[in-house]
């Protein structure tokens, strides 16, 4: 059992086929017993990645309907959400500077940073990092999270 922190670019491919889709419902499988968390803004991200997906024609909009109701329904119930609040912020900004991430980006690092330090604190076991953007997946590893890439499945 395994505790796997998503950002929306590894979570996405749990709901459309891409590189990756295979291992990350592995990974998210009830059967598989591991802990999955998101950040509240992961909604958003995914919501809007579905809807682009068929805009330009690499969804039908059935697919892209289902996918959406299924994401909504796990995330309500799947997910252990992370909220962004004002500390969670302060730390996204300082993580922007300092890595040059994307704003949303920030927000992802620092959630799985901030949940980090708290099963830390707790002596839990630690969270694997997991991401399919090379530039977020850099930052992570050099604040020092376990990193894993879908793409690399």
């Amino acid at each position: 059992m395994g505790h796997y922190y998503f950002d929306s670019s590894a979570l996405v491919k749990r709901y459309m086929a891409e590189t990756g889709t295979d291992w990350i419902q592995g990974l998210c499988a009830a059967e598989a017993g591991h802990f999955l968390y998101t950040v509240r803004i992961s909604g958003a991200e995914i919501i809007a990645a579905l809807s682009l997906r068929t805009r330009t024609g690499a969804l039908i909009p059935a697919d892209a309907k289902a996918a959406s109701m299924q994401f909504r329904a796990d995330f309500s119930k799947r997910y252990q959400i992370i909220e962004v609040t004002e500390n969670l912020v302060d730390l996204a900004m300082t993580l922007a500077e300092k890595h040059g991430l994307r704003g949303y980006d920030a927000i992802q690092l620092a959630a799985a940073l901030q949940l980090r330090n708290v099963r830390s604190y707790l002596s839990l076991s630690p969270i694997s990092f997991v991401s399919a953007d090379d530039k977020l997946n850099g930052a992570a590893a050099a604040e020092g999270l376990p990193v894993d890439n879908p793409n690399d499945h």
